[in-house]
């Protein structure tokens, strides 16, 4: 674990240390430490005296956390780039480490992302869903680091056998990500083959709903001194669901090589596939309402899926990373990156409101979509330390680019379309209609190019600055299509992000900061005069206290912060698009979010980890109305697990909960025609595990989830669907 020195360590070089001094001198004289030397000055005797240097003697982090049996971690770069402790980033930063990953089985991003502090994600229907932090849609994805677009099926829908942990950002993080919103930046950092023996591990998995899973993960050396290794994951899965009609094929491959070409340089080369084919998926969500105005109350297995719904996807990245460190401490990195992501889905859209005894009233649209986006990133970044002012600093500068190509085709229902009928009655069996030929919905290619710094300034021993800033250029190129009538071009140049943070220990384990960041939004509204707006501005004010204890193995931090998104695109009343019939609109001020963020992470006794954090805050636009109303405004989450000893050696107990306050969103009475609350009340949802470990290589897991067997609303978009009943999993693993 990380080693912090004492405030007053330093060291003073003098002139008996002729040799340390004539390598650091050396070291500080390449690079950026170029600028940091005083003038030397040479004395009679022949002997060069340079000034006094402050170190901060400690070792580099280690960030990863596979085997560390710990839920937090030594450090983390997603928010500036710099490898920098929990306690030393001043922004809210989590991080669900593969220990934690394991203990709640998490076997997708969506379920890590649903027990990470700070964030909330609701299910839009049983194909997608939407992540929101801090009064503001998550959009904003990372795989190691390197920026990755979202698509129609989001990153939280993948594996997360591949990852080794995930770490959230939350507020503005436009320093790496260039245009987003001031949300949070999630980023999935992939496995690794590190390990220089051959290593294995198997894992079966039975569970609730006909779940069944098989992993195999393995690390072998394939040279005689292990400069090369390899490492492979396998996965595959299938499952019924707790939703009528619904199962799930899926499988995953992820394979990396990691290769130390020199003492000091390291290539990294990996792949991944991923596919999901679900059947009897349902698009949208149970209607809210009877004909007569009274609210509905369907079972939790209700559908409006038919027998030929499919909703089915496949993901495939490809990267490599070249990683060269320098004589002085500095470190050199390339990035190549490519992710590409296979959408093909056949849903049937059943909406209105039906006659309680009939069930008679609704109608219904079948859809046919069909989208392979497809992502392309390089970047280069050069990170290391600076001499200034007596003290050591550090520094980094990148640059990166990345294309995006996407759109999608749909088809429609080529005639009429069947009565839904008695939807008290449904089963599914509705007829699937001819359908029309494919046309283009929507084509078009985003361009962002980026070139950023930041440097950690050590002012004093307890003082430390972060500053940093990032320029990017931002293109979108669209075609015709069925939902864009003519061609255009949005371009945005030389938009300045800046980013600023300070750092002051209060003690050995306690910290206070504070930070000011940024990001930008393009949007396509034109105003009166047929100009685009502005990109819509997120900035990102936080104050707040950070502690790491027992030697950094328990981090904890609490934050009050503030959250501003400017140009809101609003109606130019009486105005409209010259030429057009389309309503102008007004660059305006927007969303204002403020609250409170506390974190606890890591062991807080041998052998009892703890992860648990509250939100709570308020959104709301110009106009005083709840933003994001699918989201609750506070949120407790926790989980713990404690090794036991003695008599029960071997024994893991553990268990959890996701509480959260009732969302502001609302819906409008078909009857009456009033808007009417329509979230799931407060509710809490308690989840327990329990490990046995038989000897150091075999042990056996049951998880149970919703262990009271909570009925809530897990969305309410557009009409609700439910979260999951009571679950159980059971699993057994081997280490060869």
């Amino acid at each position: 674990m990380p080693l912090r020195p004492h405030p007053n360590t330093t060291a003073t070089l003098t002139p008996l240390a002729q040799a340390v001094r004539t390598v650091l001198a050396s070291a500080l004289l390449i690079g950026a430490a170029t600028p940091a030397l005083a003038q030397t000055t040479a004395p009679a005797s022949g002997e060069v005296t340079l000034p006094s240097v402050t170190i901060k003697a400690s070792r580099a982090a280690n960030a990863a956390t596979e085997g560390s049996r710990s839920y937090t971690t030594e450090a983390t770069s997603t928010a500036t780039g710099l490898s920098l402790l929990l306690r030393d980033t001043p922004q809210s930063v989590s991080v669900v480490t593969r220990e934690r990953i394991e203990d709640q089985a998490m076997d997708t991003v969506e379920d890590a992302l649903r027990n990470t502090s700070g964030l909330s994600i609701k299910n839009t229907d049983r194909g997608r869903n939407e992540l929101s932090a801090r009064g503001f849609k998550i959009t904003n994805y990372q795989f190691d680091g390197v920026p990755m677009f979202t698509g129609n099926i989001g990153v939280e829908t993948i594996s997360t056998e591949p990852f080794d942990r995930i770490e959230v950002v939350r507020g503005a993080t436009g320093l790496l990500n260039g245009a987003g919103d001031p949300s949070a930046a999630v980023n999935l950092v992939r496995k690794h083959a590190d390990s220089k023996t051959f290593t294995a591990t198997a894992k079966g998995e039975l569970g609730s709903w006909n779940h069944r899973a098989g992993t195999l993960d393995l690390t072998t050396p394939l040279n005689s001194d292990a400069s090369v290794r390899a490492r492979l994951v396998l996965h595959a899965n299938q499952q019924d669901a707790y939703i009528d009609l619904e199962n799930t094929k899926g499988s995953v491959f992820y394979g990396v090589v990691d290769a130390d070409l020199t003492a000091v340089t390291r290539l990294s080369v990996g792949a991944s596939q991923e596919t999901r084919q679900r059947n009897g998926v349902y698009w949208g969500g149970l209607t809210y309402w009877y004909a007569d105005g009274t609210r509905t109350d369907w079972d939790r297995s209700k559908t409006t899926a038919t027998r030929w719904n499919q909703w089915d996807t496949e993901e495939t990245t490809a990267f490599a990373s070249l990683e060269h460190k320098l004589a002085n401490r500095w470190r050199l990195r390339a990035d190549l990156g490519h992710r590409q992501q296979v959408e093909d889905s056949k849903l049937l859209w059943v909406t209105g409101t039906p006659d309680r005894a009939t069930g008679l009233g609704l109608s219904a649209y079948p859809y046919h979509y069909r989208a392979e986006p497809t992502q392309t990133h390089a970047g280069f970044s050069a990170t290391g330390p600076f001499s200034l002012w007596g003290r050591e600093h550090e520094f980094t500068a990148g640059l990166m680019r990345s294309q995006l190509k996407d759109g999608w085709d749909n088809r429609d229902a080529a005639g009429d379309v069947a009565e839904v009928g008695n939807f008290n009655q449904w089963d599914g069996s509705y007829p699937e209609p001819a359908m029309t030929a494919f046309y283009r919905g929507n084509l078009g290619t985003t361009t962002q190019t980026g070139a950023y710094m930041a440097s950690r300034l050590q002012i004093t021993d307890a003082l430390k600055f972060i500053v940093g800033g990032r320029v990017s250029s931002w293109k979108r190129d669209e075609d015709v299509g069925a939902w864009t009538p003519e061609a255009y071009t949005l371009r945005h140049s030389s938009v300045f992000t800046p980013y600023a943070g300070v750092v002051m220990d209060l003690s050995d384990n306690v910290s206070a900061y504070a930070s000011y960041t940024t990001i930008f939004k393009p949007q396509t509204e034109k105003d009166r005069h047929g100009q685009y707006l502005d990109p819509l501005e997120g900035n990102s004010a936080e104050i707040g206290v950070k502690g790491a204890f027992f030697d950094g193995r328990l981090n904890a931090s609490a934050a009050v912060f503030r959250v501003d998104q400017d140009n809101f695109a609003t109606p130019d009343a009486g105005h409209f698009v010259p030429g057009t019939a389309t309503v102008a609109y007004l660059a305006a001020q927007g969303i204002r979010s403020q609250g409170i963020d506390l974190e606890v992470q890591g062991d807080i006794a041998p052998g009892w980890q703890l992860g648990a954090g509250w939100t709570q805050f308020s959104a709301r636009d110009a106009q005083g109305a709840h933003v994001v109303t699918e989201h609750p405004r506070q949120q407790l989450k926790l989980f713990t697990k404690h090794t036991l000893g003695g008599a029960l050696q071997g024994l893991s107990l553990g268990g959890g909960l996701v509480w959260e306050s009732t969302p502001p969103v609302t819906a409008t009475n078909p009857v009456t025609g009033l808007n009417e609350r329509v979230g799931q009340p407060a509710r809490a949802v308690l989840d327990v595990m329990a490990a046995y470990a038989f000897n150091p290589k075999t042990s056996v897991q049951l998880n149970i989830g919703n262990l009271l067997d909570k009925a809530y609303y897990s969305s309410s978009w557009s009409g609700y669907t439910y979260g999951e009943p009571r679950t159980f999993t059971v699993a057994l693993k081997h280490r060869f």
